[in-house]
């Protein structure tokens, strides 16, 4: 082991480390994005829920609980990201060797690097609805975010530091339009829902989740992404106050093409079980 050791490349050595790296990145990744939903679960939730959350802002300050969680958890996986960086840099210097950038695309192909979570995208939706909302304009930090909705390239734009600025494309790459109704599968790539369920071949009224184990991503091929997908609520709610009739048009197309799915689904049911008599 220590004759090994001495080496600038060694295979055990280097298998344990990124071993021990994916699991601390997939642990910090899982701890972001449940703390997130839960975050974004009060601001948008729905229902009974809703009205008890509302019976209990008369009591506290909620807004302000929520914004300044979500400052925690934007320095969270900033201080995260950076730390991992980092790490992968020195581990390439001292070993001269290029896999550090390596283990950064498998990263990304394993769903785990964290400044390209769908999570963080909500979270910078999260801000940017509450800076046009009734409360006013809470502060400097709500100038790290942007969204330009008018451009033939709708992006979103984060400062999440001095060093790293990020822009996310609110683009559906199948329809080619800005993202509406947008969920985002397993794998983070965004998708209109309409759009994702006929790239999987389900009907609208079935869901994603009913997709096939087999049904890859459109974009980067990863099988099983389906099923976990996730409705991008607060992303959702940014395009609806902001693109208003855009909104509108879309969604009255995508309920009318629910209605004539879910007619067609039944009246074929019908047809093949009265076929059996």
């Amino acid at each position: 082991m220590s004759e090994l050791c001495r080496c600038n490349s060694c295979a055990l050595c280097d298998q344990m480390f990124f071993t021990e790296l994916t699991k601390e990145a997939s642990d910090i990744a899982g701890c972001f994005s449940s703390r997130v939903r839960h975050l974004l679960n009060l601001h948008v939730s729905s229902g009974l829920y809703r009205y008890m959350l509302r019976l209990r802002r008369c009591f506290m300050d909620d807004q302000q609980v929520m914004i300044q969680e979500g400052r925690m958890l934007l320095d969270y996986v900033t201080m995260n990201a950076i730390a991992i960086n980092k790490i992968l840099k020195k581990y390439d210097k001292i070993h001269g060797s290029a896999d550090g950038r390596k283990f950064k695309s498998r990263m990304r192909t394993e769903h785990i690097e964290l400044l390209q979570s769908p999570w963080l995208i909500e979270l910078g939706a999260f801000y940017l609805n509450f800076s046009v909302s009734d409360f006013g304009e809470p502060g400097e930090f709500f100038h790290k975010f942007s969204c330009d909705l008018n451009d033939m390239q709708p992006v979103m734009t984060m400062t999440l530091s001095d060093s790293m600025k990020y822009e996310y494309s609110l683009v559906c790459a199948i329809c080619l339009d800005t993202l509406f109704n947008p969920y985002a599968l397993g794998c983070g790539h965004l998708f209109c829902k309409s759009c994702a369920c006929s790239a999987a071949s389900v009907l609208l009224f079935q869901g994603l989740k009913e997709a096939p184990q087999g049904v890859k991503c459109p974009i980067c091929r990863s099988e099983g992404v389906y099923k976990g997908a996730v409705h991008m609520a607060e992303l959702d709610l940014l395009l609806k106050n902001r693109c208003k009739e855009y909104w509108k048009e879309r969604m009255r197309g995508e309920r009318a093409e629910m209605v004539k799915q879910a007619k067609e689904y039944w009246e074929s049911q019908t047809i093949t079980a009265i076929g059996r008599w």
